[in-house]
C-alpha cells in the first residue's frame, strides 16, 4: 500500500513539473512577465483540480463506460477511453495555451476573424510548435477562451474528430456511443479549468 501511495505521489509530481515546466518555456519563448510564483500557484490548483474530477468523476464513469459498451453491445471502447482520458487533460490546460496570441483590447484595434481566433484555441499545440520552430504569426486576439462559446466550440470540434476517428460503417448504437462520449471528456476536461478559473 506504501509503494502505491509513493507511485501515485511521484506521479502527481512528474504531472506538475510537467505542466509547469511546459509554461515556463512557453513564457519565457515569448518574453512573458507573468511571475513563476503565480505560474507554480495557478498550476498547482489546475493540477489538483484535474486529478481530483479524474479519481472522483472519470476514471469510475470511463470504466462504467467500457463495460456497458461490452456488454450492451459488444464493443471494445478500451482506445475511445484512453485516448479520451488524454482529451480530458489535455482539455484542463487549452483554455491558457492561446495565451501566447493574446493581446489587450483596444477601442480602434480590430480583433482577427472569427476562423483564425477559434484556429488558435483549435490548433493550439500546433500554433506553440510554430512558436518554438522560429516561425512568427502576426495573429493577435482579445479572445480569452475562459468562456461557453469557446467551449462550444471546441466541443463541436472534438465531435467532428471523434467521428473521423472511431465511425464504423454501418453506425450502430455502441459505435454512435464512442463518438457521442469522446467530446465529453473534453468537456468534462475544460469544464473543470473554468470552474478553477471561477468562470461557473
Amino acid at each position: 500500500m506504501l509503494r502505491i501511495r509513493k507511485f501515485l505521489a511521484a506521479l502527481y509530481h512528474a504531472f506538475f513539473n510537467f505542466v509547469l515546466n511546459s509554461f515556463k518555456s512557453i513564457n519565457r519563448k515569448i518574453w512573458s512577465k507573468f511571475p513563476v510564483w503565480r505560474m507554480r500557484e495557478e498550476t498547482k490548483e489546475h493540477v489538483h483540480s484535474s486529478i481530483k474530477v479524474f479519481k472522483w468523476i472519470i476514471l469510475p464513469a470511463s470504466l462504467l463506460y467500457v463495460f456497458l459498451e461490452l456488454y450492451l453491445f459488444g464493443e471494445n471502447a478500451l482506445d475511445t477511453m484512453l485516448w479520451g482520458l488524454a482529451v480530458f487533460f489535455y482539455s484542463n490546460f487549452l483554455p491558457d495555451l492561446p495565451s501566447i496570441y493574446r493581446r489587450k483590447a483596444k477601442n480602434n484595434a480590430k480583433d482577427l476573424p472569427w476562423y483564425k481566433r477559434y484556429a488558435i484555441l483549435l490548433f493550439a499545440p500546433l500554433l506553440v510548435w510554430i512558436l518554438f520552430s522560429g516561425v512568427r504569426l502576426n495573429w493577435r486576439t482579445t479572445e480569452t477562451y475562459h468562456n461557453f462559446k469557446s467551449l462550444t466550440v471546441y466541443c463541436v470540434f472534438l465531435f467532428i474528430v471523434g467521428f473521423f476517428a472511431f465511425v464504423q460503417f454501418p453506425i450502430a448504437l455502441g459505435n454512435l456511443c464512442e463518438i457521442f462520449v469522446f467530446p465529453l471528456y473534453g468537456l468534462a476536461g475544460y469544464l473543470t479549468h473554468l470552474k478553477v478559473d471561477r468562470i461557473w
